[in-house]
């Protein structure tokens, strides 16, 4: 029972609650007692009680103003028909249909305030008073006054918390916006360093270890000049990933430099890539029929993709046989890369047992022109073959 108690218990009166209405009492019970008996006789003990009755139900204008409202003129309509003195009696029926205004609809207030006039002029012409039109104009008139003061009273707040909601909205969405814009950014610079530094790394490790290998387990083997043009890659890929990085540094950091930019990587960088990887162990084959225009950010994913598939092939396959085939038509360049699988006794490079990002990232680059990209294993039943379609008109906006 206690616990139903509390549930149900209304929340205690804020301070604007009480003193509003304390107010309306004191103003009124002075006007009871100051003005005269033009206006209707002076109030007794009843007509004390029903003024404060009108004053203390504005207590509640704030949690029911449609029913404070009604209260109020039903009281006063007493207090009226009794003939007391009738301005004394204004002030709680303004407040209480000002509160009613402002808490609205219009529909609402306007009707009640409609039977509250029809009410008060229905008191009026039975008092048989040469200055009843008079009193009712002027008491309808000031009823009208604060009903619409308080209705655009209402309409002004409603409209600042239309304003301060829609910054809000629009805040939270530039903030939403932001937030994206920074993970994309993110996403990118991680896609950018994987590519970079995961091919260069892989092909660097794969030679250390061979080169490793042939000192410790066959130094009867050693070859002078194979060693030395082992270490002589190892410190080309080494600067060429040097010169990479020091162009993605610049990008994120906006540095032209006066201007002077490393060249984006492209078709044109597939050679490259082929010799590192056959550096590396690898037998790569290169099969261009490509169409002579192919927009900038389409060569970049397909260069990246390529970079991939081939780190995925000397890290997972040592020895194996790659075919780089790209194919373009007026509309897309298709790009396929497809290895045999490692050659029989060579071991894997990659011991860690831990997955990877490459093929997410292949995937991110062909989504990132409006492209697709599926792998799996070879046709054959051996190896592994990425396949992509990049569009041209995506790419060309993109870049745009």
């Amino acid at each position: 029972m206690s616990a139903t108690a509390r549930t149900w218990r209304l929340p205690p009166l804020t301070r604007s609650e009480i003193l509003l209405p304390l107010a309306v009492l004191v103003v009124q019970t002075v006007l009871a007692v100051v003005l005269d008996e033009s206006n209707g006789v002076r109030p007794d003990a009843v007509g004390l009680v029903l003024l404060t009755a009108g004053a203390v139900l504005l207590t509640g204008r704030r949690r029911a103003p449609m029913a404070t409202a009604l209260a109020v003129v039903a009281v006063l309509a007493v207090y009226h028909t009794a003939d007391y003195n009738h301005l004394a009696a204004v002030p709680a029926s303004l407040v209480a249909l000002y509160a009613l205004a402002l808490s609205g609809p219009q529909w609402r207030t306007y009707t009640t305030v409609t039977a509250a006039i029809g009410l008060m002029m229905g008191i009026m012409l039975a008092k048989d008073d040469s200055n009843t039109a008079w009193d009712i104009l002027r008491n309808g008139g000031w009823i009208l006054a604060v009903v619409v003061i308080g209705d655009a009273v209402r309409i002004h707040r409603q409209y600042v918390a239309a304003i301060v909601q829609r910054a809000e909205r629009a805040e939270r969405t530039r903030e939403e916006e932001a937030a994206r814009r920074v993970a994309e950014e993110r996403m990118r610079i991680a896609r950018d360093l994987h590519d970079l530094l995961a091919h260069s790394i892989t092909l660097i490790g794969v030679q250390a270890s061979v080169a490793a290998h042939v000192l410790v387990e066959d130094p009867e083997l050693l070859d002078g000049k194979g060693l030395a043009k082992t270490l002589q890659t190892i410190s080309d890929t080494c600067r060429e990933a040097r010169a990479e990085l020091r162009t993605t540094l610049r990008v994120l950091r906006g540095d032209e430099l006066d201007g002077e930019r490393e060249p984006v990587p492209g078709l044109d960088g597939l050679p490259a890539l082929a010799r590192a990887a056959e550096a590396a162990g690898a037998l790569v084959g290169l099969d261009y029929t490509t169409a002579p225009q192919v927009p900038a950010p389409v060569g970049v994913a397909a260069y990246r993709i390529v970079q991939e598939a081939l780190t995925n092939a000397v890290r997972h396959a040592p020895g194996c046989r790659v075919r780089v085939r790209l194919a373009a038509d007026a509309r897309r360049l298709r790009v396929t890369v497809e290895d045999d699988g490692p050659r029989p006794g060579q071991v894997s490079a990659d011991t860690s047992g831990t997955t990877g990002y490459g093929l997410v990232g292949m995937r991110e680059r062909a989504r990132s022109v409006a492209g697709t990209l599926t792998a799996g294993p070879g046709p054959h039943g051996r190896g592994f073959a990425v396949e992509a379609e990049l569009p041209f008109n995506q790419g060309l906006e993109n870049g745009g």
